[in-house]
């Protein structure tokens, strides 16, 4: 049996890297979250091996899993680990005085328009902060790529992760004056069909167009020549007369308000979603992310977002 003392652990470090190495389901994936090198990973897993006299993983060149031993000293290692943050969230909490790394992962468009402003503000009230910020519109995963928080629209269902709404979102569909004199509006979804509808690819798949009709989401997959990964190039696309897009409201609402796109199927346009900040579930939140996210709410209420408040 292990020996689970914890006046025999040294260095609580190798706590947090075995955690992370049964998280990721590999020493490689483990070295990259926390900037280490794949052979110190090794290294903490035989120092822990050696200290309790027992095999922890059972690790081949393609798997990894955790002997019952390991299992035990896994289910110990989460409970030191939070009671560690809990710690450091009560005394942190009580000084304010926050400091330290956060990786941060915010989709390329909304990041760079709205979210990097925010994140500078927060940066300049906690000198002490050091941030690392991930453009991208894949949805990563969390706890393998040990990211503290990220932004999402949509609600997404998982046990691991947590999630604090921040902002109201929906969706437009849309397109250039100029286009629409030459084709004529559309009045309904079958009317699509006569269209260059501009689509937007997400993860290898293209995203349907949504529809709320007669109390119903509807998924629509729109047809057109013209299929992107970017959703500001699909701006700049319908901008250019080839077409109609539906998008997220922070991408053209003040293009709507200028008059250089008009909305179309508004009597069907779906309902508001949410923005949201998701960050791996553990029993308190670290006191880090607490803060980045409640600056963000605050920085919102004071100063409403541009797609609720176009004039601004």
């Amino acid at each position: 049996m292990v020996n689970l003392a914890i006046t025999e652990m040294t260095n609580l470090s190798d706590l947090l890297i075995f955690v992370r190495v049964v998280e990721t389901g590999s020493f490689t994936a483990a070295a990259d979250s926390l900037n280490l090198s794949r052979s110190a990973i090794g290294k903490c897993i035989q120092r822990l091996e050696y200290r309790f006299h027992t095999r922890l993983i059972y690790r081949t060149t393609r798997t990894l899993s955790l002997s019952d031993e390991g299992h035990l000293f896994y289910e110990y290692a989460q409970r030191i680990l939070q009671e560690v943050e809990e710690t450091e969230t009560l005394i942190m909490t009580r000084t304010q005085k926050l400091k330290g790394r956060l990786r941060l992962a915010v989709p390329v468009a909304f990041g760079r328009i709205y979210m990097m402003p925010i994140i500078l503000d927060f940066l300049n009230v906690y000198p002490e902060i050091e941030i690392e910020v991930i453009f991208s519109d894949e949805f990563q995963d969390l706890i393998h790529d040990g990211i503290d928080v990220a932004i999402r629209f949509g609600q997404h269902v998982s046990s691991n992760l947590v999630q604090q709404k921040l902002a109201s979102h929906w969706l437009i569909t849309c397109a250039s004056p100029s286009y629409l004199k030459e084709k004529g509006k559309p009045y309904k979804i079958e009317d699509l069909q006569q269209h260059q509808n501009l689509i937007y690819l997400h993860q290898g798949h293209q995203t349907p167009w949504r529809f709320h009709i007669e109390g119903n989401n509807i998924d629509y997959v729109a047809q057109g020549r013209i299929r992107l990964y970017d959703v500001e190039s699909l701006r700049d696309a319908a901008l250019n007369n080839f077409g109609i897009i539906q998008v997220g409201a922070y991408l053209v609402t003040n293009d709507i308000y200028q008059g250089t796109l008009v909305p179309v199927l508004e009597d069907i346009a779906p309902i508001q979603h949410s923005i949201y900040a998701v960050y791996p579930s553990k029993r308190h939140i670290s006191p880090k992310v607490k803060a980045l996210i409640e600056f963000i709410r605050c920085y919102w209420q004071k100063q409403p977002p541009s797609w609720e408040n176009p004039e601004s």
